[in-house]
């Protein structure tokens, strides 16, 4: 017996070093990266780094280079960092990057259906149908910028209402963003007091806080199995369901109404549609009930989530900013005098359009952009990636690299500006991604911050609270990048 355990504890340790062997071998056409061991992958480094934030990936970009891989488990996630290699990931192979890749538990809830997460010829047709709804709609034309205005106008009055004293503005964003989207898609807008308002923003703020949890990470590893235990996870899928449940809900709502010709909301151009497609009787369409309910939950989420992040930032910015604000004030009265502004004023007024552009550079609101999938094998700096591969292009990494911005970590609207004063658009901000897959929704989310930011700054001045020399402007730990909850004075400019 002893002889036994002997030979196990000699022969054990050969084995488990020559599985390893093997598992390194049949990696090695993968870009490098942390070391990946059986089962947990190249975790160990999120714990060696104490937790994941927006720094963990471009700390391991300067050791492994701007093409690396991380593990996560037995699934390789190939990560882009630098402008340079964001863009010839989602630019020069854009074909090759085309399809969208979710980790298990995005896959469970889109289950590749919606504008989002569909891939092929799929997204090809809601992507074309989605344009078209929303420049029906409105979008980059006057009807769109009232819907703002009012937003904007709502969001003044309920600042007001706190007559300068410190207040969290989160919800009151919140609101006003989501009121947006959902003139667009529902046809109608919700009060800051609505139940249903608040249980949606509950829903998506558990949803991100878990997003980098160990049970997260856990059931990312092991989804067949964390889908018969109980945890956070479970909360989780339940406030996705909270989403979904909404869409079909409101889908329901349309369809009982009469029919209509003319759309009057997303929903109602997309059922046109899909009766269209019925009678061509094209068995290849993707216009069909389940990919309109996970395109609203697609749009909603993503224009709500991104959109709010930014402005939360804003404010915070600006209040520690006196000098920045009242610059853009001066611009203000120099330009539109005490007319309304509208957003082509954005082209007399470049001080503030370098202002609203350098916030979102200085705090990109997510920790990467969405994920991608090889449709083929990509030749890709001296590596060929597989094809499936699942791509993440850090966005974030492009808008502060040092090759490009002067003061990458510092905020700084001369980013945008020339020796003239004037707005340069560069090539290196990717606020909204690039290539075929950018961001749906820019057109609107422009119009929303400059609108917003400049209706408020031209009524209040931000400041932090007594006895709060100055905000961190250290982001919150999540899938997306939010400010620390915070509460500001807005101090009406008359008084």
């Amino acid at each position: 017996m002893a002889e036994i355990q002997l030979s196990l504890s000699v022969l054990l340790p050969i084995l488990l070093l020559l599985y390893f062997l093997k598992l390194l071998w049949s990696r090695r056409h993968y870009p490098p990266g942390p070391l990946a061991f059986p089962i947990i992958g190249g975790l160990w480094r999120i714990a060696f780094e104490k937790g994941l934030d927006g720094t963990t990936p471009i700390k391991a970009a300067k050791q492994y280079g701007n093409v690396f891989t991380f593990w996560l488990g037995n699934f390789p996630m190939v990560i882009l960092s630098g402008f340079d290699a964001v863009k010839e990931g989602l630019v020069d192979h854009s074909e090759e990057l085309l399809d969208r890749r979710a980790t298990p538990f995005f896959e469970k809830i889109t289950q590749g259906k919606g504008v989002g997460f569909a891939s092929g010829h799929a997204w090809k047709q809601q992507r074309r149908l989605s344009q078209m709804a929303l420049a029906k709609l409105g979008v980059g034309k006057k009807t769109m910028e009232d819907r703002i205005e009012d937003e904007a106008q709502q969001l003044v009055e309920i600042f007001a209402s706190e007559k300068g004293k410190p207040f969290d503005p989160a919800l009151i964003i919140t609101n006003s963003v989501s009121n947006v989207a959902t003139s667009l898609i529902f046809g109608y807008r919700w009060s800051i007091e609505d139940p249903t308002f608040k249980k949606l923003v509950k829903s998506i703020e558990y949803i991100l806080s878990y997003g980098l949890t160990i049970f997260a990470l856990l059931y990312e590893l092991f989804p067949s199995i964390m889908d018969h235990l109980p945890g956070p996870h479970k909360k989780a899928f339940e406030s996705a369901e909270v989403l979904l449940s909404l869409s079909k809900e409101e889908l329901r709502k349309h369809k009982e109404q009469e029919p209509t010709q003319e759309p009057r909301d997303f929903i109602d151009y997309f059922l046109l549609e899909m009766e269209k497609e019925k009678n061509k009787n094209d068995p290849t369409s993707a216009l069909d009930e389940e990919n309109l309910i996970h395109s609203i939950y697609d749009i909603h989420f993503a224009g709500l989530e991104t959109t709010t992040t930014v402005m939360k930032w804003a404010v915070l910015i600006l209040a520690n900013r006196p000098d920045v604000q009242d610059k853009i004030i001066k611009k203000i009265e120099d330009v539109v005098g005490s007319s309304n502004i509208c957003y082509d004023d954005h082209k007399k007024m470049p001080y503030t359009h370098a202002v609203v552009h350098e916030i979102q550079r200085y705090r990109y609101p997510i920790i990467m952009g969405v994920s991608r999938k090889t449709t083929t094998d990509v030749h890709m700096r001296g590596y060929i990636i597989p094809k499936g591969t699942f791509i993440a292009p850090n966005i974030r990494s492009a808008l502060i690299d040092d090759e490009y911005w002067e003061t990458p970590n510092k905020f700084n609207p001369n980013h945008f500006l020339d020796k003239d004063g004037n707005f340069v658009a560069r090539k290196e901000f990717l606020g909204f991604s690039t290539g075929p897959r950018s961001c749906l929704g820019e057109n609107v989310a422009r119009m929303e911050l400059f609108i917003f930011l400049t209706r408020l700054l031209r009524v209040f001045r931000f400041q932090p609270p007594p006895g709060v020399k100055e905000f961190t402007e250290e982001p919150a730990r999540g899938i997306t990048l939010p400010p620390r909850p915070y509460k500001v004075c807005a101090i009406p400019r008359n008084s």
